[in-house]
């Protein structure tokens, strides 16, 4: 089949609000692929084609030669040419990157070039990829959407799942599980104002110090030990004192769930950006570990000796964990129903300069890639993860700089807004807390993902994420949501975290439910 049908497809669904009428149009293409292109479309309609780093950037797409005028490029052919890209390596591989992307446009129509520039861009804007495309992969094959994403959530590849759902049925999902060696993507936390109103949600509950570090997912199968961030990036190579960490543990296999920090001689936390810093380099692991050695800590076990442990209740999972892992090596942790007592472990976690507390639900399973309601952070102050959706030029000895920032919160399936507000819902602008340094860097990275302009505003890409911290949220008719932030501004750029990773216009309500708005 010709790219050109996935490429007026995927336009389709960008235009199309309303979720249920993007999920019917990408089953029907789905159903109609021949199974030699099934792989390859979806790779390409999941944005996991961003995943092979074809190494083009925004600047190698501004120069591209005329469209072609009749499609010839096939879909299968299309992958085989990303999966080349992405291969170049060494002298000379920029100019041959270059040569063969011009080859490659040279062949595109005018629809088919728009999409490829926005496959290549991460900007398909067909709404949430994963979950629009897992409705609809379950809908053309016939089989239940939680097999769909249950098997998305083990096998993190909406190609694979897709060719194996359509060639298998139900009976070939099903026989997705916990792999080690495989990261599966981390189980995410809601948001609370305070303790009280966390226990309120769940009720007694095993409350966990919050820390300021790196989450890390580490896989051990033997003498080999693997470490992936929160994005599935491996980086074992980077953090020998965490594999070292691993392999003194008393399992033959495992899969933990943890955070890596730096601390201080005091043992209290450096600041985020060196822990970042230091994960992020790609220095000699060594020299770093002189410099700023790393400690980890783990909360969470989801697989033992062959024996996975993602479905049972929380707090059978972490008396597997106490088995397991040394105390020394374990997120200080707290069971109770007592208010008081919660309290008192909340400020003793700030005390020991963490971020706060994860209130958790003893009974909650383990929603690798969700945001369950088993699990609920408290901070002393409210902050959200939001996106960045645009940016405003400041003025005066911010000139020449983008400063205003937009921010918007994932609409995530949430009602009540109406047609058209898309996958992105505005909750405000900031240009408060930004440093030289951070206005510099922002500027430079949402440069990068410029995809439009007027003479105030530099719309982006919405793939950066900062943490805000606000003073509450008010009614504002202004926004979508009908919710604005009070008094917002820019704590960090959480580098370390995906856009769908920031928080949603649920989380958001909720806040603004248990506090006043």
């Amino acid at each position: 089949m010709l790219l050109q049908r996935v490429a007026a497809a995927s336009r389709a669904t960008a235009e199309e609000p309303a979720r249920t009428a993007k999920t019917a149009l990408l089953a029907e293409l789905l159903r109609d692929l021949p199974t030699a292109d099934l792989h390859a479309a979806v790779l390409l309609l999941s944005g996991e084609s961003r995943r092979l780093r074809t190494g083009v950037g925004p600047a190698a797409l501004r120069d591209l030669p005329p469209p072609a005028g009749q499609p010839e490029l096939g879909i299968a052919q299309t992958e085989t040419e990303l999966l080349a890209l992405a291969d170049l390596r060494g002298p000379g591989s920029q100019a041959e990157r270059r040569r063969r992307l011009a080859l490659l446009f040279s062949r595109a129509t005018a629809q088919e070039q728009d999409f490829l520039r926005r496959v290549l861009g991460g900007d398909l804007r067909q709404g949430a990829l994963d979950a629009v495309l897992g409705d609809a992969v379950a809908a053309a094959a016939g089989v239940p959407a939680a097999d769909v994403r249950r098997a998305l959530m083990f096998r993190g590849s909406a190609a694979a799942v897709a060719q194996a759902a359509m060639e298998g049925g139900a009976a070939a999902l099903r026989a997705f599980g916990l792999e080690v060696g495989r990261p599966v993507r981390p189980m995410l936390a809601g948001t609370a104002p305070d303790v009280a109103a966390a226990l309120e949600r769940i009720g007694p509950a095993a409350l966990e110090w919050k820390l300021d570090g790196i989450r890390v997912q580490v896989h051990r199968e033997g003498d080999r030990v693997s470490v992936h961030t929160r994005g599935l990036d491996d980086i074992t190579a980077r953090v020998p004192e965490v594999v070292e960490a691993a392999l003194a543990l008393p399992v033959r296999s495992a899969v933990l769930d943890g955070e890596a920090l730096a601390l201080g001689p005091d043992g209290r936390p450096r600041p985020f950006q060196v822990t970042a810093a230091r994960t992020a380099s790609q220095r000699d692991a060594e020299a770093l570990r002189a410099e700023v050695p790393l400690s980890v800590f783990f909360f969470d076990l989801l697989y033992r000796d062959g024996h996975a442990l993602l479905d049972l209740p929380g707090e059978q999972r972490f008396a597997a964990l106490a088995e397991a892992v040394p105390a020394g090596l374990r997120v200080p942790r707290l069971v109770t129903g007592d208010r008081g007592e919660a309290e008192a472990f909340f400020r003793d976690a700030l005390a020991h300069g963490h971020e706060g507390v994860v209130v958790k639900d003893p009974a909650a399973r383990y929603a690798a890639g969700r945001r369950g309601a088993g699990w609920i952070k408290v901070k002393p102050r409210h902050t959200l993860d939001l996106v960045v959706l645009a940016a405003e030029w400041g003025s005066g000895r911010r000139r020449g700089w983008l400063s205003n920032l937009h921010l918007g919160a994932r609409r995530d399936g949430a009602g009540g807004l109406a047609e058209g507000t898309g996958e992105w819902v505005m909750l405000g602008k900031t240009f408060k807390g930004l440093t030289d340094e951070t206005l510099a860097f922002q500027t430079r990275e949402l440069l990068e993902r410029e995809v439009g302009r007027d003479a105030w505003t530099v719309r982006v890409r919405p793939e950066l994420v900062v943490e805000v911290a606000f003073d509450g949220l008010q009614r504002s008719p202004r926004y979508p949501a009908g919710l604005a932030l009070r008094f917002a501004r820019v704590l960090r750029y959480r580098t370390d975290k995906s856009a769908q990773e920031a928080d949603t216009i649920a989380d958001v309500r909720a806040l603004a439910a248990e506090g006043p708005a």
